[in-house]
């Protein structure tokens, strides 16, 4: 087998094609996979782990990819982050307000997609299509575009209580999801919902939440030639070399014939990939 890269890992480089187009990226490596499918592959975990904001070494990667000091203390892991309706910036106590101007006081997009049923989630318009590709959504539709990040949140807490905001993964790992039709059930949603986006567009402001009425579905198809029978979750830190026949690639997934890989949960580790 011959060495392709080595360094510290980071969730793939997604491109949307058809099918999506991937890239392992280890340090300032970049190894295109979409090619490698049909191939054996060996991921070996070289026993460190780099914080990937300070690059302090570290026993444990928090909130994939920092260090435990870093976890504790950068906006991007604060737990505003994972409930957004619950940011509080505007307390004055968010844990860097520059950052929070960039980063939410930004305009968001409130969608559903279609991974292993329907969902509906939140993602900066700059982060459209790659939040899609990144969770394996076979279908996705943008249905509102809000203002900042807590906006967005509390339009997602509104619209979950109809719809889920959860990806099964095993499920998506397992097949193809079945086609929805997202606009229909986008339709449904502001009717059942009118009163709740009514209340938060007169608190916000009708410019600050916008429907996308005329929004499109898109039609994702991942590089997969054989789905699992059975799901077989592969572990780096219980076994550092994970090897098998490249079967496809879907989400931040790996699928061997041996099991799946979550490559996303394994940032910064340091990683030596040969084919």
């Amino acid at each position: 087998m011959a060495e392709l890269a080595r360094g510290a890992l980071d969730k793939m480089a997604t491109r949307l094609d058809a099918p999506v187009q991937y890239a392992l990226r280890l340090g300032e490596a970049q190894v295109p996979v979409n090619p490698l499918i049909g191939r054996h592959l060996r991921l070996e975990y070289l026993g460190a782990i780099h914080c990937s904001h300070c690059g302090r070494k570290t026993a444990k990667s928090f909130g994939q990819g920092y260090c435990y000091p870093c976890f504790k203390k950068l906006p991007q892991c604060d737990s505003c982050i994972v409930s957004p309706e619950k940011c509080h910036h505007a307390l004055g106590t968010c844990r860097d307000p520059a950052w929070g101007e960039r980063f939410c006081m930004t305009e968001h997009v409130v969608y559903l997609a279609n991974s292993s049923g329907v969902k509906v989630g939140i993602t900066r318009a700059s982060q459209v299509p790659t939040r899609w590709l990144d969770q394996g959504a076979r279908q996705a539709l943008p249905i509102l575009r809000v203002a900042t990040r807590q906006q967005s949140g509390l339009v997602e807490d509104l619209l979950r209580s109809q719809v889920a905001d959860r990806t099964n993964w095993r499920a998506l790992l397992k097949g193809e999801a079945a086609p929805v039709d997202l606009s229909g059930v986008r339709e449904q949603l502001f009717g059942s919902c009118r009163e709740g986006l009514e209340a938060l567009q007169a608190r916000f402001g009708v410019q600050a939440i916008q429907p996308l009425a005329d929004a499109e579905p898109l039609e994702i198809r991942y590089p997969v030639e054989v789905y699992p029978e059975k799901i077989v979750s592969l572990d780096l830190d219980k076994t550092p070399v994970v090897e098998g026949i490249l079967q496809g690639i879907k989400g931040q997934y790996l699928i061997f014939d041996v099991g799946v890989i979550n490559i996303r949960k394994y940032t910064a580790y340091q990683l030596a990939v040969s084919a």
